[in-house]
């Protein structure tokens, strides 16, 4: 496959750098533009890839532990390999480890080439012999026969009716959608479809798909419908979602680590976080859910929100209970 125009996705250049060190190490000398025509890629990438490895090689990656090349005019060599023209020896671990995530990776919805994940699988099984002897069961997240059901809706190529949940408005809806696949992102199963609603491509969560049911008529995906490039993750900010803005303690920092930020700036013992969302309904929530040592900055309209949402809260706790009253009926206060 070519790869001319740069990599399509992190997998694709992982690959080929793998295959670079031995590739230049059988050609000391070798032209860029000539490497760069035989590896099916632009003599600027080969050169991006080629500063990449500079900081590839051995734990300590210090003098004598990374990659070295040495460059002559427009023609490069490779004068340490770190030792990865060796054979691979895993130790017990790294093989049950390597077994096992390849047992996921077979078990994963829409992954492509199956059949050579399974393949590498018996191979390497074949090869550790006893260090992964002891029986591993490898099973995903959520609904396993519910996501088998799913899939097997989608590849008979026909359009759905779906129930589904939508978190961030805390509703219900039917839609009829045109599938284009299963895949998994981030942990979680999704059928990623044309939805006839919203006249666009969307991402379904299995787990939120309440009921579905196949249609007689054949799943039609219009030209201009494409697959969503997900490695990212399944939600892409764009500039127009709603944008808040949080002032967060120490214990909540980890916000800027599961969640794409456009802005982490101090303040002093406190951070400033800038983020887009889905909508107001959902920030409200996050916000109320994080405790305390959260202040909304901006909008006004979310910081109003979560104020008048708090002090409902607080009144309803307030109120006494008659006497004799079931606490479930009275809204669960004690």
């Amino acid at each position: 496959m070519s790869l001319r125009g740069g990599p399509r996705t992190s997998a694709d250049r992982l690959a080929r750098l793998l295959n670079l060190v031995p590739y230049l190490l059988a050609r000391p000398g070798i032209e860029i533009a000539e490497a760069a025509g035989d590896l099916g890629v632009t003599e600027r990438q080969l050169r991006e890839d080629l500063e990449l490895l500079w900081v590839c090689g051995l734990p300590g990656y210090g003098p004598g532990d990374l990659i070295d090349m040495a460059f002559d005019g427009d023609r490069v060599t490779i004068t340490y390999d770190a030792g990865i023209d060796r054979p691979l020896r895993l130790t017990p671990d790294e093989a049950l480890a390597l077994v096992v995530a390849l047992r996921m990776l077979a078990e994963t919805p829409g992954v492509a080439n199956r059949e050579a994940v399974e393949r590498a699988l018996a191979k390497i099984e074949d090869a550790a012999g006893d260090l992964v002897a002891a029986p591993v069961e490898v099973r995903l997240p959520g609904d396993a026969g519910r996501v088998a059901q799913l899939r097997a809706a989608v590849e008979s190529g026909r359009a759905l009716r779906i129930t589904y949940y939508t978190a961030a408005r805390d509703e219900t809806t039917e839609r009829v959608i045109d599938p284009l696949r299963v895949l998994m992102v981030g942990g979680r199963t999704y059928v990623e479809a044309w939805c006839r609603r919203a006249e666009a491509v969307r991402l379904f969560r299995a787990d939120r798909i309440d009921a579905f049911a196949e249609l007689a008529e054949p799943a039609v995906v219009p030209p201009q419908a494409r697959p969503q490039d997900l490695s990212e993750g399944a939600f892409r900010p764009s500039p127009d979602l709603p944008l808040i803005t949080l002032r967060i303690g120490r214990g909540e920092r980890w916000i800027t680590e599961y969640y794409p930020c456009e802005r982490v700036e101090s303040d002093g013992e406190r951070w400033v976080v800038s983020m887009r969302v889905t909508d107001l309904g959902w920030a409200r929530r996050f916000v109320l859910g994080l405790g305390p040592d959260v202040a909304v900055v901006a909008p006004v309209e979310l910081a109003e929100q979560v104020r008048d949402t708090a002090v409902a809260a607080l009144e309803a706790y307030a109120t006494p209970i008659p006497a004799g009253a079931d606490p479930a009926a009275a809204g669960g206060r004690q």
